[in-house]
């Protein structure tokens, strides 16, 4: 062996992993694919936790209806998170971001099935200064999925399950992505100066108005409201299960807030992100404890069902701006939702709309209130317009939710007879106990 050949050796074997990375470079993303592929990512990491709330509805739904109603909620929220996510890519997505495809400007966005880019982006030229066309999707349509959920729990306990069913996908192909539009898809709300971060009016309040609509209609359950005024509490069958579904719905919170910072493609970015996270936890917590001490002032006792509807309540209200508040301004706008909701729930009740698991004040009054708190902390908010907004969407969401209901009243009955809603809808409408043991007995 030459001298020379002693050297070369090494040398080549030094040189193998910068040969082979350079053999690679090709598959090395270029700069300006970093935001596009780490705002993606984001998207679908706060997508999964949007999805978990689905969940969390469950979960909070299941414990605070009675035994017998149990399997009728589970039923209703598989098959509405099904529902909308068929519905809202057969017709939703596009009628909620249109992009130049409307078809009244402003107003009506398009009629289009959702398609997604190419395997491998073979082809396409994406916009690498968002995020992939599946990502936002799926990110979006766990919006719309929870808006349904909403109006599940407020009906519960007496609603037929197939045309509720049948308002899930009207409300999440057509009502809610219209609305959305106006504000998210650039429509005459977003121009009009319009703030909503991540849906206090855009998703919950639109919830709200549905679930309030339909309670009206449908009427309170049977035995709720005695002629003297009085009413009548019906225990949840499970606090424990309540509990972990507001934990759940609280946790999936990060995702809709952080989420809709919509981009993870600057550390500024990244760090409003972790700011949105810690007002998102701020405001919850505000509720919770403002319901706790409300309620053993006003009642001697605190009332966990308060407190868990008093988090949701705070996460509610901070929706509408979770990123310029400081952590004073978020604890303020959280313990004023608890104290609505602490209110809000015997007003209901007095005015006879039974509302099964608090979901109108939760989502519709603290939403209200949310959307107006904008103002405090930015600047680029206006009050007049703020209030615009509320009551566009409001009168718009009830109108056509009143519509749809009143038609499936008339087509196909909204309301179980009154035998089966005293033997529990698990076995007249479906057959099927949650807990066999435990009601036969």
């Amino acid at each position: 062996m030459t001298h020379l050949t002693k050297f070369a050796l090494p040398a080549a074997l030094v040189l193998l992993p910068t040969l082979a990375s350079a053999q690679e470079a090709d598959t090395t993303p270029l700069n300006e694919d970093i935001g596009f592929i780490f705002t993606t990512f984001m998207f679908l990491v706060s997508g999964f936790l949007v999805f978990f709330m689905a969940a969390g509805f469950a979960m909070l739904e299941a414990g605070l209806v009675r035994g017998k109603n149990v399997t009728m909620q589970l039923t209703k929220n598989m098959a509405l998170f099904s529902l909308a996510s068929i519905f809202y890519y057969v017709l939703g997505y596009n009628l909620m971001y249109p992009g130049d495809g409307w078809t009244v400007s402003g107003i009506l966005g398009a009629f289009s099935v959702t398609g997604l880019e190419p395997v491998g982006l073979e082809g396409a030229e994406p916009d690498l200064t968002y995020a992939s066309v599946g990502s936002d999707f799926f990110f979006q349509l766990m919006f719309c999925a929870a808006t349904a959920s909403i109006v599940s729990g407020a009906l519960a306990e007496r609603i037929k399950l197939w045309p509720f069913l049948a308002f899930t996908i009207v409300l999440t192909a057509v009502i809610y992505p219209i609305q959305a539009s106006w504000k998210w898809g650039g429509g005459f709300l977003d121009a009009a100066g319009f703030q909503d971060f991540a849906g206090s009016t855009v998703v919950h309040s639109v919830g709200g108005w549905a679930a309030l609509v339909g309670a009206i209609i449908l009427g309170p359950r049977l035995g709720k409201y005695a002629k003297d005024g009085r009413v009548t509490p019906f225990p949840g069958s499970n606090l424990a299960l309540a509990t972990l579904g507001t934990f759940i719905l609280w946790l999936g919170w990060f995702g809709f807030n952080g989420g809709s910072q919509l981009y993870m493609d600057t550390a500024g970015n990244v760090a409003d992100i972790s700011r949105i996270f810690s007002n998102t936890n701020t405001a919850a917590a505000a509720g919770a404890v403002a319901a706790l001490i409300l309620t053993q002032l006003m009642y001697n006792k605190p009332d966990l069902t308060m407190i868990l509807n008093g988090a949701l309540a705070g996460l509610v209200s901070i929706t509408a701006e979770p990123l310029t508040p400081t952590l004073v301004e978020a604890t303020l706008i959280g313990a004023v939702g608890g104290v609505i909701v602490v209110f809000t729930v015997p007003l209901l009740d007095k005015l006879k709309i039974d509302d099964v698991v608090g979901a109108i004040p939760v989502h519709l009054f603290a939403g209200i209130w949310g959307t107006i708190a904008v103002t405090f902390t930015n600047p680029a908010a206006n009050i007049l317009t703020q209030l615009y907004a509320i009551v566009v969407v409001g009168v718009f969401v009830s109108a056509a939710s009143a519509v749809v209901w009143l038609v499936l009243k008339a087509i196909m009955g909204l309301r179980v007879d009154e035998e089966a809603e005293i033997n529990g809808l698990d076995t007249t409408e479906l057959g099927m106990e949650a807990y066999p043991e435990f009601t036969r007995s």
